[in-house]
C-alpha cells in the first residue's frame, strides 16, 4: 500500500507531501490545478519515463519519493530478495531523481538500481487504470489471469497440467536430440569401436603406470645401485677403512660390555641399548645384502617395460592423463556405442513415452478447459450485471474459451473477451468493437467482480475514469469504485461529486500564483471542507445553502453504501 508520496520541483509542484490511507483516496480540484502531474510523478516511481522537461522552471533537479508498506505483499518481497534489496523492515522507500544535465538516479531501500528493475517492481505495487491502461484488457496474459484467478480449482488443475506438459516437452526434446544426432551415427560408430578396442587391447591395470615408472627407474640405474649396495655391505660386514664392519664391530662391543658387567653393573642399561641397536642393524644388513643378491641388470626386461610404458603414454595423450581417466573414457565410449546400436529401439521407446505423456497432458488440459468454461460463464454473467448498471443496459459480454491449435504451457485453450453494446449485434472481440469509454466501464466491472479475490497489486489508480459520464451512470461508477476500495487501496482523480463523496480520504489540489510563479498544493479536507468541495463540484463556483444540503445528503448516502460493501466483503 502507498503510504506517502513526496515531490520536489516537479512541474508546478515545488514541494508537496501527500499522505494516503487505506480505502478510497479521492483527488479533486479545478481543471489545470495539477492532478495529472501527480499521476506523472507517481508513474515515475513505477518505472515510467522521466525527462528533464518535468523539472520545475528555475531549478536544476527534481526528486520524487514514495513510501510503501509491504504487509501481505509476499510477491513484492520475493522480487526484492531476487534483486538483493533488503525488505526486512516491512517498508519500501523508492527515490528517483533527475538533474538538468539528464543524469538520473534510482534508489530502492537505499540500493542503486535500474529502470528495468523499477518498472517490474511497479507492476507489483500499483495498478494504474485509465483510458490508455484499459488496453491491458486486450493482453492475452491478463485474460488468462482473469479467468484462472477466479477459481482455486483452476489453479490446481493448471499446476497439474503444467507438470505433465513439461514432461511432454522434455520427451519431445529428447527425441529431437536423438534424431538430430542420427546422421553422424555411422561415422561415429566406427570411431567409437576403434577407440574401445584400442583401450581394451592394452589390458590396462589400475596404477600400472606408477609401478612401471618405478621399475624402469630401478633397472635404468642398476649399475649405480649395485655400487651403492657394495659399499654399504663393505661397511656393514667388514673390509672398510677400519678393516672391521659395523655389524662385527657392534657384536664385539656387545660381548665386551657383557664381560665388563661381571665386574660392574652400572653400564647394564647402556649395554642393553647397544645390544638392541646391534640386532636392528644386523637385520637391516641382511635386507641390504639380500637386495644386492637379487639385483640383476636385465636389458631385455628394461626394453619390455619401456615398450609397455610407451603404449600407456600413447593412450594418455589420446584419452586422459591417468589410467583412471583412460578407463573412464572407455566406459563413456561403450555407453555411446550402446546408445547408437540401440538407436532404433530407443527412438521407438521415446515415441511411446511421448504418446503417453501427450495423452496425460490432453486429459489434464480437457479438465482445465471445462473449469475455465465454467469460470468464464460465471464471470461473464457477473460482469454483464455491472455493465447494465453502468449505463449499458443492452451490453453483452462473453469470455470465450476456444480450442487452441496446439498445446501450450497454459493448456489447450485460447481465451477471448467478446462484447456487444447494442441489441441485434453479436458479441465480437472487444478490441474491434469497444470504444475507450466502453473499455473503461468493462475494466471497472471486471475489477468490481474480482478485486477482492485476485492477486493484483494492493494499490490501484483510476485516472479520470469518469470522463464523458454523468447522472445515474456516474453514481453507478462511484459505487463500483467504492466496491473495489473495500478491499484495495484506490487512488482516484475525478470531477464528479458522485464519486468524490465516496472518499475515505479526500485530497484537494489547489493552484495559486505568487510573484509570477505558479504553485500547486495538496490538502486533506476536513468533513466541513468536504461538504463545500462536493457542493462546488455539483453546482459550480456559486455554492448555495441548497447545494450544501445536497452535498451533506450525498455524503450521508455514500457512507451507507460503503458500510454495505464492507459488510458484504466481511
Amino acid at each position: 500500500m502507498l503510504n506517502t508520496l513526496t515531490i520536489w520541483n516537479f512541474a508546478l509542484l515545488e514541494q508537496v507531501q501527500i499522505d494516503f490511507d487505506k480505502g478510497l483516496n479521492i483527488l479533486t480540484g479545478e481543471t489545470g490545478a495539477g492532478k495529472s502531474i501527480l499521476i506523472d510523478a507517481l508513474g515515475a516511481m513505477l518505472g515510467n519515463r522521466l525527462s528533464t522537461d518535468f523539472i520545475r522552471t528555475g531549478t536544476d533537479w527534481l526528486r520524487v519519493e514514495a513510501i510503501f508498506s509491504l504487509e501481505n505483499q509476499q510477491n513484492v518481497i520475493d522480487y526484492l530478495a531476487e534483486n538483493a534489496i533488503d525488505a526486512s523492515e516491512g517498508e519500501l522507500i523508492i527515490t528517483r531523481q533527475i538533474t538538468s544535465n539528464g543524469r538520473g538516479t534510482i534508489l530502492i531501500n537505499g540500493c542503486h538500481t535500474t529502470v528495468a528493475v523499477l518498472k517490474k517492481l511497479g507492476t507489483l505495487l500499483v495498478d494504474i487504470h485509465g483510458q490508455n491502461e484499459n488496453l491491458a484488457l486486450l493482453n492475452a496474459t491478463n485474460q488468462y489471469k482473469l479467468v484462472d484467478g477466479s477459481d482455486d480449482r483452476i489453479k490446481v488443475a493448471l499446476r497439474d497440467y503444467q507438470v505433465a506438459y513439461k514432461t511432454l516437452k522434455e520427451k519431445e526434446q529428447q527425441l529431437a536430440d536423438k534424431e538430430k544426432n542420427s546422421a553422424d551415427n555411422a561415422q561415429k560408430l566406427d570411431m567409437l569401436k576403434w577407440q574401445v578396442q584400442e583401450i581394451e587391447a592394452a589390458q590396462l591395470q589400475d596404477n600400472e603406470d606408477e609401478e612401471l615408472e618405478r621399475e624402469i627407474k630401478k633397472l635404468s640405474n642398476a649399475e649405480k645401485i649395485s655400487n651403492y649396495i657394495g659399499e654399504a655391505c663393505q661397511n656393514l660386514y667388514g673390509g672398510g677403512n677400519s678393516g672391521i664392519g659395523i655389524v662385527s664391530g657392534l657384536e664385539e662391543v656387545v660381548e665386551n660390555l657383557k664381560d665388563l658387567s661381571r665386574y660392574d653393573e652400572s653400564l647394564e642399561e647402556v649395554t642393553n641399548t647397544i645390544k638392541e641397536a646391534y640386532i636392528q642393524i644386523k637385520e637391516a644388513a641382511y635386507e641390504v645384502r639380500d637386495y644386492g643378491d637379487e639385483l640383476e641388470f636385465n636389458p631385455q626386461l628394461l626394453d619390455k617395460l619401456q615398450s609397455r610404458m610407451d603404449v600407456i603414454d600413447k593412450l594418455q595423450k589420446k584419452y586422459g592423463a591417468t589410467i583412471e581417466d583412460i578407463l573412464a573414457f572407455k566406459d563413456k565410449a561403450q555407453k555411446q556405442l550402446e546408445d547408437i546400436e540401440n538407436f532404433d529401439g530407443d527412438i521407438a521407446a521415446i515415441k511411446q513415452e511421448i504418446e503417453k505423456a501427450k495423452k496425460d497432458a490432453l486429459a489434464l488440459a480437457q479438465r482445465l478447459t471445462e473449469l475455465r468454461k465454467q469460470a468464464g460463464d460465471r464471470l461473464s454473467m457477473a460482469i454483464e450485471e455491472h455493465l447494465h448498471e453502468l449505463g449499458m443496459p443492452d451490453a453483452r459480454l462473453e469470455i470465450a474459451v476456444n480450442e487452441a491449435e496446439q498445446l501450450s504451457n497454459l493448456g489447450a485453450d485460447e481465451l477471448e473477451i467478446l462484447f456487444s453494446a447494442n441489441p441485434g449485434q453479436e458479441p465480437r472481440p472487444i478490441q474491434k468493437v469497444a470504444s475507450g469509454g466502453e473499455l473503461s466501464r468493462i475494466a471497472l466491472s471486471i475489477k468490481a467482480v474480482t478485486a477482492f479475490r485476485d492477486d493484483s497489486p494492493a494499490s490501484m489508480i483510476f485516472d479520470e475514469i469518469d470522463t464523458g459520464i454523468g447522472g445515474r451512470t456516474a453514481q453507478m461508477v462511484a459505487e463500483r469504485i467504492a466496491m473495489v476500495a473495500a478491499d484495495k487501496q484506490v487512488l482516484c482523480i475525478t470531477h464528479l461529486p458522485q464519486i468524490a463523496c465516496m472518499a475515505d480520504v479526500h485530497l484537494y489540489i489547489n493552484k495559486q500564483v505568487n510573484n509570477g510563479m505558479t504553485y500547486t498544493s495538496v490538502k486533506a479536507l476536513t468533513e466541513g471542507e468536504r461538504v463545500n468541495e462536493i457542493a462546488r463540484m455539483a453546482s459550480g463556483v456559486d455554492v448555495s445553502a441548497a447545494s450544501l444540503d445536497n452535498a451533506r445528503e450525498m455524503l450521508t448516502n455514500a457512507g451507507l453504501k460503503k458500510q454495505q460493501y464492507s459488510r458484504k466483503l466481511g
